[in-house]
């Protein structure tokens, strides 16, 4: 289960210096959750990122607007429902404030709102595999989803991460190799990855947090206990073993998301004619090439979402802040 932790007064504190309403909130990233390469976590040089979900995001940004004026770039002119309709209706559909400074908690926060509905949309079908992402990993929940719908959601996100990953893992493989399969779906195919992220991120993410992983794919793992071997002895180097027949391929392959599926039907059909998907899928799952074809239909989705969400980034950024976040971002790709 996905759960609040010991979360840390500080970002009580942040979240009181916003409107109300959030339906769901968390925190992500290095100034939040240990990274190799960085020595604490929540040091005054790391940025924590937020993510902000709301039931109505025209009501929120605008009493934002009278809250915090300063948070936003100068699309802050065109009012809440225009950054609303921005927001709901290009890229990943989320927006971002980033580079504010809170000088009463003397920290740097960059914040993404997003509805609800499309955070549930992600979750459930990986539209965008933007926060889906996120969520794939280890996050800091700082207020609990107010509704039954979004935590089956994440929970069903993590049962649909284990199902792409083990599409992507060998007959053998390693506790730390299935948790870095599992972070890598959001992160291959991302064009940051070519520049603007440290080439390592997806070690650096897994390997101080085995635990945290360890606890938020309990369940999913134990939901595979008839095709998944994973021994529990406290080793991430132990051997895991997986059933590799054409069976546990279909099931896994069924497991996916809408959103998988559908790019997978229509690069196995070219558009020439339709076919029954089930027919397509099996004919996936009887393919030497299945995983080369799953993981090439996911960097299609990440590779789409990643580009408009940061070509997006600029005008809710600003020239000046665009600038200075892409250069610490371009900085770590040689760290």
């Amino acid at each position: 289960m996905l759960s609040r932790g010991n979360t840390a007064p500080i970002f009580y504190r942040i979240l009181s210096r916003f409107p109300p309403g959030f339906s769901f909130c968390f925190a992500y990233g290095s100034g939040v959750k240990q990274q190799l390469g960085y020595d604490t976590i929540r040091s005054k040089r790391n940025m924590i990122d937020l993510i902000y979900t709301v039931d109505n995001p025209t009501r929120w940004h605008t009493a934002n607007l009278d809250l915090n004026f300063d948070h936003y770039s100068g699309m802050r002119l065109l009012g809440g429902n225009v950054i609303a309709r921005f927001q709901e209706n290009l890229g990943a559909r989320v927006y971002f404030n980033t580079l504010v400074h809170l000088p009463e908690e003397d920290v740097i926060i960059k914040y993404g709102v997003v509805s609800t509905k499309d955070l549930l949309e992600d979750l459930i079908e990986w539209r965008c595999l933007y926060l889906a992402g996120r969520l794939h990993k280890p996050v800091e929940i700082i207020r609990n989803a107010s509704s039954s719908k979004i935590q089956n959601a994440m929970e069903q996100n993590l049962r649909s991460a284990l199902h792409a990953a083990l599409l992507m893992l060998p007959e053998k493989f390693t506790e730390f190799e299935l948790y870095r399969a599992i972070s890598n779906l959001s992160y291959a195919g991302d064009f940051r990855m070519i520049f603007g992220e440290n080439k390592n991120k997806v070690n650096n993410i897994v390997r101080p947090q085995i635990e945290n992983f360890r606890n938020l794919y309990a369940s999913s793992i134990a939901e595979q206990r008839h095709c998944l071997e994973l021994p529990m002895n406290g080793s991430d180097n132990q051997i895991c073993t997986q059933d590799v027949s054409e069976a546990a391929i279909l099931a896994h392959l069924n497991g996916l998301p809408r959103w998988p599926i559908r790019r997978i039907v229509e690069r196995q059909t070219s558009g020439r004619y339709r076919q029954d998907t089930e027919d397509i899928l099996i004919g996936v799952s009887r393919s030497s090439n299945y995983r080369a074809i799953v993981a090439r239909c996911l960097r299609s989705i990440v590779w789409t979402s990643s580009v408009w969400q940061s070509i997006k980034n600029i005008p809710t950024a600003g020239a000046s802040k665009a600038v200075r976040y892409s250069w610490a971002k371009a900085l770590k790709t040689f760290s």
